[in-house]
């Protein structure tokens, strides 16, 4: 049956991003406190963040395009992982803030490059079973290895209490990662056979919904300041002990992934409007996490992640069901750099305010945010 057979590729690659979050979220977790560490600023962290999402983001234009065109979605995906995978533990061996910041953007890159082509693997099972179910159990099995992840790196501090040594264990997890991808290449060869009615239209644009919806995620993007300034927040004001800042990310990854799973299926009952009442309540994630103390900030992690995962499991699903089979790939790659490059002007307009003033820092993000709910409210009405 190809509805088994879509459910079982969607959990393999599940499986994959499981074991790939572990390592570059363990990473991500303390990259903040680790540049700090090596002599950067508060505006450092926050633009090698923010351009480290932009090449996440805006090179997946040149990968969409790439596998839309030559049809080597799996060679595109398997050289992204490995990309991606070498850079994590190589983390360990920086010698610098500026050698740590090309890794970070190094990490990125590899991400760029193999995810539109996934997604669009993705996107011809989930067809079968449901766009939003299919896109929220893989985010799910993704975000659980985002929870590990930093548990892991949080338990190395622990004992050690070296951010190299915690860089260097991630090794594993990578190798694993490989290893796996591997076999789903193996195993599935032609993921474009899960979705057999797939060419049934045909288009050469991308309809307006599509602009008005990356209008809003861009503005949401925006918003969003990156974890890494926020742990670097808790490091400099000692609001949450060293230790504990890879477990309170690991926490946000874990709220994200389960709620990726009711996401996914509201999102496939209710449509997009669901995307309003969930952005209005996760921004209170900013003010919480920089004006707080340790509980405070802690709900703000929980905030944080939570909008984090519902974007990242509506974003594909949505995407997947609004562009053309034949414009797909092209539609994730713009996308997602649309996204990307609002993140990074985002990102690097917040790491500034820290340094000005945290309550202007804090009225900027809630000031995006609320400027994307007409995008989504417009979308509720809207005929696809």
């Amino acid at each position: 049956m190809i509805k088994n057979a879509a459910f079982r590729f969607v959990l393999v690659i599940g499986i994959v991003s499981l074991f790939a979050d572990f390592a570059y979220e363990g990473a991500r977790s303390i990259t903040g406190p680790y540049l700090a560490a090596l002599g950067a600023s508060g505006t450092i962290v926050g633009i090698v963040a923010g351009f480290g999402e932009l090449m996440g983001y805006a090179l997946r234009i040149v990968s969409g395009r790439l596998a839309e065109r030559t049809g080597k979605f799996w060679t595109i995906t398997l050289i992204g992982y490995f990309i991606q995978m070498t850079a994590v533990p190589l983390l360990a061996l920086a010698g610098s803030w500026q050698v740590a910041a090309l890794l970070i953007v190094a990490e990125r890159i590899g991400k760029a490059t193999r995810n539109p082509p996934r997604d669009v693997m993705l996107s011809h099972a989930s067809k079968e079973i449901g766009y939003g179910l299919g896109f929220g159990i893989h985010e799910a099995l993704d975000q659980f290895g985002a929870l590990v992840g930093p548990l892991a790196v949080a338990a190395v501090l622990a004992h050690q209490g070296s951010y190299r040594t915690a860089f260097a264990v991630l090794l594993i997890p990578a190798l694993l990662t490989l290893a796996l991808i591997l076999v789903a290449r193996w195993l599935y060869p032609k993921p474009e056979g899960l979705e057999p009615q797939a060419l049934n239209i045909h288009s050469d644009h991308l309809h307006k919904v599509f602009w008005i919806y990356l209008a809003g995620a861009a503005l949401v993007a925006a918003s969003f300041p990156d974890f890494s300034l926020m742990a670097f927040h808790f490091e400099k004001m000692q609001t949450v002990p060293t230790t504990w800042i890879p477990v309170f990310y690991s926490i946000a990854m874990g709220t994200g992934g389960l709620g990726s799973l009711i996401y996914g299926r509201l999102f496939d009952k209710k449509g997009i409007r669901i995307l309003i009442p969930l952005t209005l309540v996760t921004i209170a994630s900013v003010p919480l996490a920089f004006m707080g103390g340790f509980w405070l900030a802690l709900a703000g992690c929980v905030l944080w992640g939570l909008g984090m995962g519902v974007h990242e499991s509506i974003i594909p699903a949505a995407v997947a069901g609004i562009a053309p089979i034949e414009r797909r790939a092209s539609a994730y790659g713009i996308f997602t750099a649309g996204y990307g490059i609002s993140w990074f002007i985002g990102s690097a307009i917040i790491g500034v305010l820290y340094d000005i003033s945290i309550t202007w820092l804090v009225i900027f993000s809630v000031a995006m945010a609320c400027a994307a709910i007409p995008c989504f409210m417009i979308l509720t009405k809207a005929k696809r």
